[in-house]
């Protein structure tokens, strides 16, 4: 017991012990005198002393992981692929040909990389071209990753409720067989703004979904000849031209085209988007009809009826159309 009260007054003693004597002064030196209080600064915190011995702070040693080991690396893989290099951390196995040329010529489009060279070229100078090129051609994969997949994402499945945009507002299939829409096959509602307007079709509910596309597609590519047509008549006298002739395209990747005689070809997909948008493409085929080129005097007579072209471009080459396959 008297071990254990010893022990409480060296823990939480009142100060009244003893304090051990200060060292004796080295000989020849001063005493230093008793000890100065310590004066605390404006602003600083000093803490009280602590009744307890603090323990130690001990590092424990985390093991790390590799940046490289956490990431996957990206890989572009060509179709027809017949080498393949590492571009940093991504793979890229490209479609390599030969020919009569007499520079390496790179080409990145949708199935990925492609390489022609001359016949003359050590496959290890164009190894060392592509790895050169590096930056521009993992940027360009990239973007044309990017691009796929938003239109993938924007892939149509046809049945009842499909939905796509017109005129760059959402649309919603409807399947209504008991109705044939005075012969055009279909119908818009007008809407009441809280929701998707309706497109209205007749067509069986157990139709095939290339039937239901067919007639959504039927039906779109009159709104889309209508549309152009009003759209012509409106910029060509703006431009002091005449167009002769409309034709509706299907093409892939082009928007439009314009000839000397003065036909038009537009693809009526644009009826996807907003009307400055195919406005935009109108001007821009009815202005080829005054330079049949894309100097800046073309520009200029764009630029002339359409104030923001170049932004209304730049939205056609991003927004991504959806895919109907």
């Amino acid at each position: 017991m008297r071990e254990l009260m010893q022990l409480a007054l060296d823990l939480f003693g009142d100060g009244a012990a003893a304090a051990p004597p200060p060292p004796a002064a080295p000989r020849g030196r001063k005493s230093p005198g008793p000890a100065r209080p310590r004066t605390r600064q404006p602003g600083s915190f000093v803490p009280d002393a602590l009744p307890f011995a603090v323990p130690p702070v001990v590092a424990v040693a985390t093991p790390t992981v590799p940046l490289v080991d956490t990431l996957t690396p990206a890989s572009f893989v060509h179709p027809q692929a017949s080498r393949e290099l590492m571009l940093g951390a991504a793979r890229v196995a490209y479609e390599f040909k030969r020919g009569k040329r007499r520079t390496i010529g790179f080409v990145v489009g949708a199935e990925g990389l492609s390489v022609r060279a001359p016949r003359w070229v050590a496959l290890r100078d164009v190894d060392a071209a592509v790895r050169e090129k590096s930056d521009w051609i993992l940027r360009k994969l990239a973007e044309t990753q990017q691009r796929h997949a938003r239109v993938e994402a924007t892939r149509i499945d046809w049945k009842d409720g499909a939905g796509f945009p017109f005129l760059g507002e959402p649309v919603v299939v409807r399947l209504d067989p008991k109705h044939g829409f005075e012969g055009v096959g279909g119908a818009l509602d007008a809407g009441d703004g809280t929701g998707p307007r309706l497109l209205r079709l007749a067509v069986a509910q157990n139709a095939e979904p290339a039937q239901i596309r067919d007639a959504a597609q039927a039906w779109l590519m009159r709104q889309a000849r209508k549309l152009f047509i009003e759209r012509l008549d409106h910029f060509a006298p703006l431009l002091g031209v005449r167009w002769a002739k409309l034709s509706l395209s299907n093409a892939a990747t082009r928007w439009g085209s314009a000839s000397a005689d003065g036909s038009i070809r537009l693809n009526w997909r644009l009826i996807h988007f907003r009307l400055s948008v195919v406005d935009y493409v109108v001007a821009h085929e009815l202005a080829h009809l005054r330079v049949m080129d894309h100097s800046h005097r073309f520009w200029e007579t764009v630029e002339s009826v359409v104030p923001d072209y170049d932004v209304l471009r730049q939205q056609l080459k991003d927004e991504a159309v959806p895919r109907w396959g």
